[in-house]
């Protein structure tokens, strides 16, 4: 905490009732705790090179010394200051890092556990010590360790009726239970807990003993039940950071097995019993790190007891007796409801890995992580398997520590800063020239280009009329690109797709449709074949990364006898589409090496060669309908190019069109858009695709044939026509055979894409309809916010049915 003095003094403020772990609820240990606790803050704001972040948790430990705080800065406040964030982010590299991480109070397992009134006895410190709050009137103490009777020494001074201590151990000794006999608080030793009573609350405990060879068991009344089966050390940050753990009999618990690189532990959660050793070992682990650091460690540690009278040690767990979990219902896990016989029963089933009987039961899972249930519910499966906790092993410890909160990993909305933004080689062309933008998944894509007193509608309609006229540019660089290579690559791809593509020839392209195990359509592209065992694949632009891992899926799991490798190439090329009847007017004369004439390059061709000197695969394909032609070319000279190719489209009357303009020119010719007009449902039959019936086998294929794929009243693409001309649909807006649909009316489809043609001088539509292919002429209804238009239904394929512009 830097700035000035009185910065400090808030802050130190702010921290003392922050700092200090259990000590800063513990009373009735003498004064040498605070004092030394007061003593040592004040040391730490004092000295500018500290940074003192108290209400802030460390959340993760990965790798190299790199570890996630997560600061809350406002959160407590009734009136925070509207300039604070409410949380902050840290993410921290260290060369050497101390973790004094504490230990975690345990919990006891015993029959009816769970009811209200019962709590850690440290819980109950904390209510009485920092808040001033007590907890109930007449208490149980249930211990298994020494600091359970500091608990109860608090309260009794506070005024509370220590009924019973029962403890579990047999003839437990030490200052603290000497403490209690002197305080007159009765004590039981060799107590077992039978189970509780109570409605609303604990009303009462049974205890049960052996005395003179008998056991007796009593039920003692009581609204408060305090227990302590002893101190977990919190190695949750170690392990994370890959540090081996291992058992440890004193303290009955899981502890660091060796030093680990660059990470000291200290005080509890190395084993450090009590407050002197916990400092004492603070201090050995810091001077190791400074010296790791060539910093002078040498100097004098103040102990606690220096300050003031002696602290007792209040000693690790000493371990409760394992609870077979065979009597009544005794949680484990409270945060996920297992209990003991969860436990055993996940051993009868036979999981004999922790791991497997943590994921057969849910203990220690979700933001538990098993702080406080993981050691019970090793003791209860160790006991069930007949094996003890060291051979049972221990559960991993996942990130996050403590859960954080969503707004803190994400950080402020801040423009571009919110979201990773992925941007073309053309981007910064678009923007020179004055295009609209809009989000594409990741990616920031041109949606007009608006000149002077054009809105987007007029820029739309210009961009449009100017392609099918003259020609038009397009980045298309966002497209997802494979390479697909090796000797059993055409193989591959074709029992990737639905499309025959295993005697695709060397320089042709073909539309390929891809579909899931379920024979829904989940993507589509270009694939082109470059060399007899290489091909460029084209995928959506949302869908590149799912095409590649179900292609990696695949080859890796069901065609392991192919040879072939896949590539992502997505940003290695930069994509310049050119569209319309002067296409290849403009960009012959860029050309060499190719003849790109309509006998030599007809359509669906690709080819390689350069284009102003660059290298390039070229490919015929459209997207528009019209004579089209994709350059792709290394994304480094894809600006130099676009805008070599931009000149020469506006020399031949052309212009650059954005993405709006594209869905209206392949909406004109019936182009679907996979995602757009296709909703995980849809079949390749439905969009009039084929079967695949002529392939031997695809992905998909055996679900093509079921009887609910080949129904006649599934949804099918069709086209609809407005009866208004001038009245464009809303994309989504469902279809229905009557005008004012009401209760039970089933809708018969809905609207996918919806448009303004400005080459049919119309409105035009596609949708999904209920046998539409079969009821193409019908008259049907899409209710709209202003009153139903009426439809007819028609093909898909609005503008130039024969593909003639298409081979021109």
């Amino acid at each position: 905490i830097g700035g000035d003095l009185e910065d400090r003094r808030l802050s130190q403020e702010r921290s003392a009732a922050r700092t200090g772990g259990a000590q800063a609820v513990r009373a009735g240990e003498g004064v040498s705790a605070a004092n030394w606790r007061e003593a040592a803050l004040a040391a730490l704001v004092a000295n500018a090179r500290v940074t003192l972040l108290p209400r802030t948790t460390a959340f993760g430990a990965y790798l190299q010394n790199f570890y996630g705080l997560a600061e809350r800065i406002t959160d407590h406040l009734a009136e925070p200051d509207p300039r604070l964030p409410r949380e902050r982010l840290w993410q921290v590299r260290a060369r050497e890092v101390v973790l004094a991480t504490g230990a975690i109070e345990r919990p006891l397992v015993f029959p009816g556990n769970d009811r209200p009134g019962i709590m850690l006895a440290g819980a109950a410190r904390a209510y009485l010590n920092r808040y001033g709050v007590l907890a109930g009137r007449r208490a149980v103490v249930v211990a298994a360790c020494d600091t359970a009777y500091a608990g109860a020494l608090d309260l009794h001074r506070a005024g509370v009726e220590i009924a019973l201590i029962a403890d579990m151990r047999a003839k437990p000794k030490g200052p603290l239970i000497e403490a209690a006999r002197l305080a007159g608080l009765a004590v039981e030793t060799g107590a077992r807990i039978t189970g509780t009573t109570g409605r609303l609350r604990v009303t009462g405990i049974g205890v049960e003993h052996e005395r003179d060879g008998r056991v007796e068991t009593r039920t003692v009344a009581c609204d408060l039940v305090l227990m302590s089966g002893g101190w977990t050390p919190s190695v949750h940050l170690f392990s994370q950071a890959r540090g081996k753990l291992a058992w440890d009999d004193a303290v009955q618990a899981f502890l660091p097995a060796a030093p680990f690189a660059h990470v000291h532990m200290a005080g509890a959660c190395a084993g450090a019993a009590g407050l002197d050793a916990a400092v004492q070992s603070g201090a050995a682990a810091g001077a190791c790190a400074a010296r790791a650091l060539g910093f002078d460690a040498t100097g004098q540690v103040l102990k606690v007891a220096d300050m003031g009278p002696a602290v007792s040690p209040g000693a690790a767990a000493a371990g409760a007796p394992a609870y077979d979990g065979t009597a009544g219902v005794a949680f484990v896990d409270f945060q996920n409801d297992v209990t003991a016989k969860d436990i055993r029963l996940a051993t009868r089933e036979g999981f004999r890995s922790i791991e497997h009987i943590k994921r057969y039961t849910t203990t220690g899972m979700a933001t538990d992580q098993g702080k406080t249930s993981n050691i019970n519910a090793l003791s209860v499966a160790a006991n069930a398997l007949g094996r003890d906790i060291p051979t049972v092993g221990h559960t991993s410890f996942r990130a996050p520590f403590t859960p954080v909160t969503f707004g803190t990993l994400a950080g402020a909305a801040r423009g571009p800063l919110f979201d990773p933004l992925r941007q073309t080689p053309i981007d910064g062309a678009a923007r020179t020239e004055g295009a609209l933008f809009e989000d594409a998944g990741q990616w920031r894509r041109a949606r007009a280009f608006p000149r002077a007193g054009e809105d987007m509608h007029a820029a739309v309609a210009r961009e449009c009329a100017t392609v099918r006229q003259a020609a038009g540019v397009f980045d298309g660089s966002t497209l997802g690109k494979l390479e697909v290579c090796g000797p059993d690559a055409a193989q591959f791809l074709d029992r990737m797709y639905l499309t025959p593509l295993a005697r695709l020839a060397v320089g042709r392209c073909r539309y390929a449709v891809q579909l899931n195990e379920a024979g829904f359509v989940i993507d589509d592209g270009i694939v082109a074949r470059i060399a007899p065992d290489r091909f460029h694949v084209t995928t959506t632009t949302g869908g590149a990364a799912r095409v590649l891992n179900v292609m990696e899926d695949y080859l890796q799991t069901e065609f392991t006898n192919l040879t072939c490798w896949l590539t992502t190439v997505t940003e290695q090329w930069g994509v310049i589409a050119v569209q319309g009847p002067r296409a290849r007017d403009m960009i012959a004369p860029l050309i060499e090496g190719l003849d790109i004439s309509g006998q030599a390059f007809p359509h669906m061709s690709c080819g390689s060669a350069e284009i102003a000197g660059v290298p390039m695969r070229l490919f015929r394909v459209s997207f528009t309908g019209e004579l089209g032609f994709e350059i792709n070319v290394p994304s480094g000279f894809a600006r130099d190019v676009w805008e070599l190719v931009h000149a020469a489209a506006e020399r031949h009357g052309g212009t650059a069109y954005g993405t709006e303009a594209m869905h209206v020119l392949r909406a004109e010719k019936g182009y679907i858009l996979t995602g757009h007009d296709t909703d995980g449902t849809v079949t390749p039959m439905d969009l009039g695709l084929g079967t695949g019936a002529a392939k031997a086998d695809f992905v998909g294929k055996r679900a093509l044939a079921r009887p609910d794929m080949i129904k006649t009243d599934r949804l099918q693409l069709v086209g609809l026509l407005t009866e208004d001309p001038r009245a464009v649909l809303e994309e989504g807006a469902q279809i229905t055979r009557v005008a004012r649909p009401g209760t039970g009316t089933r809708a018969e489809g809905h609207v996918t894409s919806a448009y303004m043609s400005p080459a049919l001088g119309r409105s035009i539509a596609l949708g999904l309809v209920a046998g539409g292919r079969t009821r193409h002429g019908e008259r049907l209804f899409v209710p709209m916010p202003g009153g139903a238009l009426a439809v007819t239904l028609a093909g898909p394929v609005f503008l130039d049915r024969k593909g003639e512009r298409l081979h021109v």
